[in-house]
């Protein structure tokens, strides 16, 4: 399975709550850039898995327009940003083994998706994820390794 984790885009702090932020202009035009990109390195998802807060929901909007519809979407409470990556990375794979799925979407939050990554990739530190950067795992079994993360300030 290959899994692609993307941050969502820049959001505006001016929000009732935390939940309620909403992307900024310059944050909906990186995601859309850097959904964009990864068309070359992937055709379509198989299951795209979102975290119900706004910005992650608006990102996913920007990005699916690159995009076939996947084959299954959903939004999990589990992927807010101080959610529990050992909970979440299990969901994650449990879902992506329920529909077969070789290529997985998530789209979340930091600090959550440093720790996915630590957590899926055994022996390394939880990577900082820029706004709209996506990193892609390599998910054999048991064994994992992270093929790449970049942002929109890397692929330019």
């Amino acid at each position: 399975m290959q899994l692609f984790l993307m941050r969502h885009g820049e959001a505006s702090f001016d929000a009732l709550s935390d939940r309620e932020r909403v992307l900024t202009d310059l944050g909906r035009y990186q995601t859309r850039q850097m959904a964009n990109w990864l068309t070359g390195r992937v055709a379509a998802f198989d299951l795209v898995l979102v975290s119900p807060y706004l910005r992650a929901q608006q990102s996913w909007q920007e990005a699916a327009s690159q995009f076939p519809q996947p084959r299954k979407l959903m939004m999990l409470d589990e992927l807010v940003p101080n959610a529990d990556p050992a909970k979440a990375a299990s969901l994650i794979q449990a879902y992506a083994m329920h529909c077969k799925a070789d290529k997985v979407l998530v789209v979340s939050h930091m600090p959550l998706l440093g720790y996915l990554v630590s957590d899926i990739v055994r022996g390394i530190e939880p990577p900082l994820f820029a706004t709209s950067a996506i990193s892609m795992i390599d998910v054999h079994g048991e064994r994992a390794s992270l093929g790449w993360l970049e942002a929109p300030h890397t692929i330019g």
